[in-house]
């Protein structure tokens, strides 16, 4: 009987130690495998866009300076034109008379100068001989100033009639493009009404703004490298523009309601594609040194706030909150938070929980940057 007591006490301990040998295997094989990945520091490039407004560097509007009809177009919509070609003509009839009638006044009034002039020189010769009283000669004088006097207003006059006759042929202050001709021919036109716009687009301007802390970063990066005034372009239709644009100034103030502050980017334009009034988004490099960067795949939101799992050296994971400085790609760079050195879950982290253990595939920062 003890025997067989013996037996059975034997195989009970053989089946609990078979039972927890196993009960160790299962939980090793329960661990969750998850991508783990070692936080470095690094220089890199912050790539931000910005909604912009395209101006052409001249835009004028060309406006009547008299009133007439407007009697020839030379140009149509579009039309690509040079400094001082004739544009519009204007019916100058009318200022033709008034030129040829100041010039009719002035020539009167210059031999009346001359009438004059050799009056005062007889009336001189008689006052040298005593003939005459001097007075007579300081009368005469007088009327010979007066008579200088209103040749210079002729001359004035004729002056201003041939400016207002000029202004009936309008001609381009400089090369650019026609925009719309809002009148045709004949139409009756008063001194200011609109006729068209000219545009240099050869190159064009690029206008942005810009928060305060990113026109910091902004700041220290160009002192440290100029090149970092270089920006592209983006057009409305999602294609990158071919020519990279450069800073050129930045406004002295930060508008009190928006925080902001403007850019204006200068683009070369020789195809002619970008048009005054056009938009897009301008793309503005931030170089950041010793960065701390994350996948965006290893962070989760809980209450507005960013998370990551953190791994210790017994493989547990916990949840940390860090401050994004900013995000670009599919990156976050660090602002605080988290220290190189750190090990993170860099996928899968919708799957798991705070405090368990996983099992860890290392996978280097470098692999994750490169993809």
């Amino acid at each position: 009987m003890h025997q067989y007591t013996g037996i059975i006490v034997s195989l009970a301990t053989l089946f609990m130690v078979g039972c927890a040998a196993k009960g160790e295997k299962n939980h090793e094989e329960d661990l969750k495998v998850l991508p783990v990945t070692t936080l470095v520091t690094t220089d890199t490039s912050l790539y931000r866009s910005y909604v912009t407004d395209i101006e052409a560097v001249q835009n004028v509007e060309i406006r009547a300076r008299v009133n007439g009809f407007l009697d020839k177009i030379y140009v149509d919509e579009g039309q690509a034109v040079k400094k001082g070609q004739l544009l519009f003509g204007i019916s100058d009839a009318e200022y033709r008379a008034e030129l040829a009638k100041a010039k009719a006044v002035l020539t009167s009034l210059i031999a009346e100068s001359r009438s004059a002039a050799l009056e005062a020189e007889r009336v001189k010769l008689l006052v040298d001989k005593k003939v005459i009283v001097a007075s007579e000669l300081e009368v005469v004088n007088s009327k010979l100033a007066a008579a200088q006097a209103k040749i210079e207003e002729a001359r004035s006059a004729v002056a201003n009639a041939e400016m207002h006759l000029s202004f009936t042929s309008i001609r381009a202050p400089f090369d650019g493009v026609i925009d719309r001709i809002p009148l045709k021919k004949g139409s009756l036109i008063t001194e200011g009404t609109l006729l068209t716009s000219v545009s240099d687009t050869r190159e064009v301007f690029a206008y942005f703004n810009v928060s305060e802390t990113e026109y910091l970063q902004y700041s220290k990066s160009i002192s440290k490298s100029p090149h970092n005034q270089q920006v592209s372009l983006v057009l409305a239709d999602g294609t990158n523009y071919q020519h990279p644009g450069q800073i050129e100034t930045v406004e002295a103030e930060f508008e009190e309601n928006t925080g902001s502050i403007a850019f204006r980017a200068k683009f070369p334009n020789p195809s002619g594609l970008l048009k005054h009034g056009a938009s897009g988004k301008v793309k503005l490099t931030t170089a950041v040194d010793s960065a701390v960067i994350i996948p965006q795949k290893a962070v989760f939101e809980m209450q507005d706030k960013n998370y990551v799992f953190v791994v210790d050296a017994s493989n547990k994971v916990k949840m940390k909150n860090f401050i994004p400085q900013a995000r670009f790609a599919h990156f976050y760079i660090v602002e605080s938070g988290l220290e190189p050195g750190e090990r993170i879950v860099c996928e899968g982290v919708r799957n798991i929980r705070d405090g368990i253990q996983i099992s860890p595939r290392k996978v280097p920062m470098d692999s994750l940057l490169r993809l």
